[in-house]
């Protein structure tokens, strides 16, 4: 069986308050977009010498890292702690740039939990594949239905989002990624929670060109101080006809929204970046 993990965008995000735990309380609106990586799982011969359940392969935009730590293979875990399941081969094949804010990891593994409650019949509810998404990481949940939802919590308390996509519209929607890390730990340490004067829930129902004034995302203030040049991506965006730009999560990626299509001659204005752009 195959399945398609999709990217998403943040639009605005707002950093509300320190947990006790160490965590914070966040708001946000998370958007699926068109930018998909390709899960394949097959049942493993009885004979295969394997000496893992879950035998992953990844190619395409390769990660580093030991495929066994992916949240891919600790999904599959996860679920057969509860259920029977059998040994299979994975291959993931990589499109969303990782490191970027677009929650590639995260979707691949609640793709993941969903592709194993279809092919091995299951039985497993909405509700629950959200607990299970949560348990691998804040922003999982939001994939196991991939649809617009305002956020809440560390990510994981999840509405529907009413707005963005009629606004959306008849826009073009162009994501840069410049290869360049951002470290999450280090952006959340360098932010002082507080309220927005406006939530995101309520701006993203209004028309695009009305959204620089007051959707933000509290990650580019230390984000831009310890990487000056990611404030350019920005300011090239909005300088190419952008009508609203903002880095998703933590980044190091970008997107900029278009009225009607995207201006040709975006890749050679960010040379070096991966570039990927779309009508919504």
């Amino acid at each position: 069986m195959i399945t398609f993990p999709c990217a998403k965008i943040n639009l605005g995000l707002n950093i509300v308050a320190r947990r006790p735990d160490g965590y914070h309380d966040l708001e946000t609106v998370f958007y699926p977009i068109p930018l998909y990586d390709v899960l394949e799982v097959k049942r493993m011969d009885g004979a295969f010498p394997s000496d893992t359940s879950c035998d992953l392969k990844i190619t395409g935009n390769v990660v580093d890292g030991n495929e066994q730590d992916n949240l891919v293979v600790r999904a599959y875990r996860l679920l057969a702690r509860d259920h029977q399941l059998d040994r299979v081969h994975v291959h993931l094949y990589k499109r969303i740039p990782s490191q970027a804010g677009l929650g590639g990891g995260s979707s691949d593994a609640a793709f993941m939990i969903r592709l194993l409650n279809e092919r091995f019949r299951l039985n497993i509810g909405k509700a629950e594949m959200e607990h299970y998404a949560a348990m691998l990481g804040a922003d999982c949940a939001f994939f196991i239905t991939a649809e617009p939802a305002y956020a809440t919590g560390i990510g994981n308390i999840l509405s529907p989002a009413e707005g963005p996509a009629d606004q959306l519209c008849g826009h073009s929607l162009v994501v840069v990624k410049p290869e360049i890390s951002v470290s999450t730990r280090e952006a959340y340490a360098a932010i002082a929670p507080q309220k927005p004067v406006r939530c995101c829930r309520d701006i993203v129902r209004q028309p695009v060109e009305t959204w620089k004034d007051g959707l933000t995302n509290d990650f580019e203030v230390p984000v831009f101080a310890v990487h000056p040049e990611l404030r350019t991506v920005k300011e090239a965006l909005y300088r190419s006809g952008a009508v609203y730009a903002q880095m998703s999560g933590s980044g190091s990626a970008f997107f900029g929204i278009f009225q009607g299509e995207a201006p040709i001659g975006l890749r050679d204005i960010f040379k070096n970046c991966f570039v990927y752009s779309f009508c919504l």
